[in-house]
């Protein structure tokens, strides 16, 4: 895939437009890796977008559009997604994820594997669903995280969101690693954070991948500094 790649970027001009599949490194986000595209592509001046946003602690696919392409974005956005991880049972944070610390912690010892599978198969279908008071979701202009961030109470409306498959992969208590193929929208950290409350227990998200988008894979996404590398070698 990555050789196919680069033989195009000999002939491609990235202002008529190229669709980039990125493996998005751990602690970098979504406009972080657009950031390091656009200024990688300088001086050409050219859009560069990415559909469907990824948290810092979240890898795995991430797709950034160019030029012309990026009118396609809302098209990429929209299909389902599917993703790997882990959820960590018995502890809470205020993120549902790494980013903030331990606020609340459980006993597990009642939680038997049979109650993990139900509770797992009970997310499939569509659902109603509350996004982290930790997201990038704005209002009146300000995305939420940084009012979250400042203490401040957010109050959010919940949204449909359908979970095609919930599989659980593996048990070992306290953590469980899934996989979950569902529609956009949906938030994975809320899913980790509702799924401890279904056992009358507590959970967080402690890590995150996502494998596909669409009929995009990360198997064929690129590491974003040879990426750079490439485009790079193409300008020279």
């Amino acid at each position: 895939m990555q050789d196919h790649i680069t033989e195009n970027f000999q002939t491609f001009h990235f202002a008529e437009g190229q669709m980039l599949l990125i493996d998005k490194p751990l602690t970098w986000t979504s406009f972080d890796v657009v950031g390091k595209i656009r200024n990688t592509l300088k001086p050409l001046k050219l859009k560069v977008g990415h559909a469907g946003t990824l948290d810092p602690l979240a890898t795995g696919l991430l797709i950034v559009c160019t030029g012309k392409m990026t009118k396609q974005i809302d098209s990429f956005q929209a299909e389902d997604k599917e993703y790997t991880g882990i959820i960590t049972l018995g502890a809470t944070t205020p993120s549902y994820d790494l980013e903030t610390e331990i606020d609340q912690r459980f006993d597990i010892s009642g939680i038997t594997e049979e109650m993990i599978f139900d509770t797992a198969r009970s997310f499939e279908g569509e659902i109603n669903q509350f996004p982290p008071a930790h997201s990038a979701i704005k209002i009146n202009g300000e995305r939420v995280y940084e009012k979250a961030r400042r203490g401040e109470e957010v109050e959010l409306k919940s949204r449909k969101v359908t979970i095609n498959s919930f599989a659980i992969e593996k048990i070992e208590l306290p953590h469980v690693s899934f996989r979950i193929s569902c529609s956009k929208g949906t938030y994975i950290r809320s899913i980790a954070n509702d799924f401890g409350k279904l056992l009358n227990n507590g959970s967080h998200l402690s890590e995150l991948r996502r494998t596909k988008s669409g009929n995009y894979h990360v198997d064929n996404a690129w590491n974003l500094e040879n990426l750079i590398e490439v485009i790079k070698s193409q300008k020279n």
